[in-house]
């Protein structure tokens, strides 16, 4: 056991080695290749998981997002709106390219 007068504290240790982690910019890589191989079904997955957790946490109490749009409800309406996309090229992509009218 190390004697507590020889280690730093946990605080001064992190304030020493803090660094920018770019982990967002990975996350950002990792949505863009999902797009890239499914395409319109990766955009209605997120824009549906998206809605979802913003109609939780505005049920929740959530009414400002940190999201470009502020109001919770422009983002809901952001990510239904993109999801009606995502699924209106799904059913393109499934039909083959056909729209039968």
């Amino acid at each position: 056991m190390s004697d507590p007068r020889q280690v730093a504290p946990p605080h001064q240790e992190a304030s020493a080695h803090e660094s920018f982690d770019p982990l967002r910019l990975c996350v950002y890589a990792t949505v863009a290749l999902l797009a890239w191989l499914l395409g319109p079904v990766a955009l209605l997955g997120f824009a549906v998981l998206g809605a979802v957790g913003y109609t939780r946490a505005r049920r929740a109490g959530l009414l400002r997002s940190r999201c470009r749009l502020g109001d919770t409800r422009l983002v809901i309406a952001y990510l239904v709106a993109l999801a009606v996309a995502g699924a209106a090229g799904t059913a393109y992509a499934l039909t083959g390219g056909h729209v039968g009218v």
